[in-house]
């Protein structure tokens, strides 16, 4: 495979462009199921959709991309109202509905699927795809809707901006601003629903939740910015798709919707540790930094306790007098000594003018934090 088969070749044209754009609306949409802690939701919704798919197929008797993509868009909503009906009208907990909900609805379509292999109908071949995506399949047509969509729910996103984000970051101050809250719940969860259907075809029911909050779960890590945010998980999101697409295209017998959700998982994980701000590298290196700032101020401090009752505060001192100290070590002395706190000398160690007025000066700031 070569570069130029991206803008010759139309299959490979077509996938590329259409898991660009799922990925892009995928990363803008899940940012808001990851605010909003409703990362179960994409998973619940995708399993959903697929007795709608299987019913679309069992009414109509074709195998029309559109119409079982309308079947499963009307069982996800279903699907994702039955789960707030729950939550709002019982006990249950928004965990425990989702569960019940997920694996009522998949399970009756996987009892449809089986019921439709067993039908005389030649066109029920290919039903099963669905499960896990079939890239290949898409069309330019496919692509079109897709860019559609993307566009309304941008359109719709900059439309609502601030009524959205008081919704995600604090709903009963949006309902005492006089907004309608449960509009904006429903149109940015029919939103959801509509993208996790549009990336069924490609990903596939099983994975379509990862495609839904891995860009935004990578996008989390680098920004506190909501609109950053959505930026970069709409990024992460189509360069997933268009990596994917890459590497399932270069080698034989590799499916494009898995590629794309271990593309996606990548970014994930490069984000949970290269993040300068939450990135698990970055919190060590901050750690062992305020552990060796922690020590040095431990035992300057103690050091300042010895020299001020002498005149001279440069007179030197043994060093084994610190051995009785817990935050004593013999690097922590070295790097006082290299920031000229300290002065060190064979076995002995002097206070310099520096430290003492650095040290005093800590001294004094923690007695008056003490008053």
């Amino acid at each position: 495979m070569e570069l130029t088969d991206f803008f010759t070749d139309y299959t490979l044209r077509t996938i590329t462009l259409g898991t660009a754009i799922l990925g892009a609306i995928c990363g803008m949409l899940g940012s808001f199921a990851v605010l909003r802690k409703q990362s179960l939701l994409g998973d619940a919704i995708s399993h959903a959709a697929l007795p709608g798919i299987a019913l679309a197929f069992i009414l109509t008797g074709v195998k029309d991309t559109n119409l079982l993509l309308i079947g499963a868009l009307i069982s996800g909503l279903v699907g994702t109202f039955w789960i707030k009906g729950i939550v709002k009208r019982t006990r249950l907990k928004n965990d425990t509905a989702l569960g019940l909900i997920l694996s009522l609805f998949f399970g009756f379509g996987m009892l449809l699927l089986t019921f439709i292999q067993k039908m005389p109908n030649a066109n029920q071949a290919g039903l099963d795809k669905y499960l896990f995506g079939q890239a290949a399949t898409l069309v330019e047509s496919d692509v079109w809707v897709m860019a559609i969509v993307t566009g309304i729910s941008l359109m719709v996103l900059l439309l609502f901006w601030k009524e959205l984000k008081l919704l995600l970051f604090d709903a009963d101050y949006t309902k005492t601003l006089g907004f309608n809250v449960r509009f904006l719940d429903i149109l940015i969860t029919s939103f959801i629903v509509l993208a996790i259907v549009l990336g069924l075809q490609t990903v596939g029911v099983v994975l379509m939740s990862a495609m839904l909050l891995a860009p935004a779960a990578a996008a989390r890590q680098w920004t506190n910015n909501l609109g950053k945010m959505i930026i970069l998980a709409s990024i992460f999101g189509a360069f997933s798709g268009v990596f994917g697409t890459a590497i399932s295209a270069s080698q034989n017998n590799l499916s494009t919707g898995p590629v794309i959700v271990l593309v996606a998982a990548f970014f994930v994980v490069v984000s949970f540790i290269f993040s300068p701000g939450r990135g698990l590298l970055f919190r060590e290196i901050r750690f062992r930094r305020n552990r060796r700032e922690l020590h040095q101020k431990k035992t300057l401090t103690f050091m300042y306790h010895i020299v001020k009752e002498h005149e001279d505060i440069s007179r030197p001192h043994a060093i084994r007098i610190l051995n009785n100290f817990q935050g004593f070590t013999r690097k922590t002395l070295n790097q006082l000594e290299e920031e000229q706190l300290i002065a060190i000398s064979g076995n002995q160690w002097a206070m310099t003018q520096k430290g003492y007025a650095e040290a005093e000066s800590m001294y004094n700031k923690l007695g008056s934090e003490n008053d």
